[in-house]
């Protein structure tokens, strides 16, 4: 049994919290949050036996095997580091770490202490993107794919009243790119691999944060257009263009409804039978990578991919970007 600690006490920890209970194998025995009364809280809340606001001695103390980070995104890279050291085992909510350079020296680290580091992008374990890839002979050769994720926060609300809540604040790595980019960007990479080039555009907010904004990723013989906003809405499918037909996806994040329709006008659904919380998927897969016999690199591998298309896109846009090339 894997005894997991989780980091954070938010809707997202919550939801992955939801996660674990399904799946064999793994289970969370602590909370930790550097409030005390908030981490007791939430573990009596979620039915977890005991919490915890130390978390260096936590990680010595030799009761968990595991922890999730749900931390915001600018504190990961750091309690990811202090885990390793300890010899503990980490899956780290996306963006792993704001930087590919970052999650990259958390791989060399996790390798030679001998655990195992993962990101938790939730979309790249699903049955649904399975799905899609397995599609993508029907339609080929590609030629044009378009992802997009576009769901307005309320916390944007409290920036237009000045204020600056932890998603839109640039000292945690917030914006819309960092929490809902990545995912067409990851399903991109999944799909197609690392692209040869990427360029972008930003939309800033009074942060200093994206709030909105758009890149095109360049592949031998076609382009992924992504698109990503947390000040608007958008309900469009994703599509990718093929010689031979187009695939059309309800949600890149959990796709549900696939459809494919061919030159001839022949059109088929494929409906994808699915957990409703999907993050199911990533626990399972943490789950397997730590009790052995799997390889992680390939999994690595796609999340500094999509964290250097991050950076192409952060500096195209006119954001500066720290510890890139």
């Amino acid at each position: 049994m894997i005894r997991l600690a989780t980091i954070g006490t938010s809707t997202i920890t919550e939801r992955f919290a939801d996660a674990v209970a399904h799946v064999p194998g793994i289970r969370i025995d602590v909370v930790f949050s550097r409030d005390a009364e908030r981490g007791r809280a939430f573990a009596e809340r979620l039915g977890i036996p005991s919490s915890a606001d130390d978390l260096d001695a936590l990680l010595a103390s030799g009761d968990i095997d595991a922890v999730y980070v749900g931390s915001p995104n600018g504190a990961h890279a750091a309690q990811a580091r202090a885990a390793i050291a300890a010899g503990v085992h980490v899956l780290i909510e996306k963006p792993a770490t704001p930087t590919a350079a970052e999650f990259e020296e958390l791989v060399a680290a996790a390798q030679e202490r001998g655990v195992v580091v993962l990101e938790a992008m939730r979309n790249a374990y699903d049955p649904g993107l399975a799905t899609v890839a397995e599609l993508l002979p029907e339609i080929a050769p590609v030629r044009l794919a378009s992802f997009g994720q576009a769901q307005y926060s309320a916390r944007y609300d409290l920036v237009l009243r000045g204020e600056t809540p932890n998603i839109f604040d640039p000292a945690l790595a917030g914006g819309a790119l960092y929490d809902l980019g990545v995912y067409p960007l990851s399903a991109a990479v999944e799909l197609f691999g690392a692209p040869d080039a990427v360029t972008g555009e930003l939309v800033g907010v009074a942060t200093g944060v994206d709030g909105a904004g758009a890149a095109v990723l360049r592949y031998p013989g076609h382009v992924v257009q992504v698109s990503f906003s947390k000040i608007g809405f958008s309900h469009r499918p994703n599509e990718i263009q093929g010689e031979r037909g187009t695939i059309e996806i309800d949600e890149i994040t959990a796709p549900r409804m696939i459809v494919v329709t061919l030159r001839d006008g022949t059109r088929t659904e494929h409906p994808v039978v699915a957990a409703e919380n999907n993050m199911i998927y990533e626990v399972a897969r943490f789950a397997a990578l730590v009790s052995g016999g799997e390889d992680a690199a390939p999994d690595q591998e796609r999340s500094v991919a999509v964290l250097r298309a991050v950076a192409a896109i952060r500096a195209a846009g006119g954001e500066e970007v720290e510890g890139e090339d």
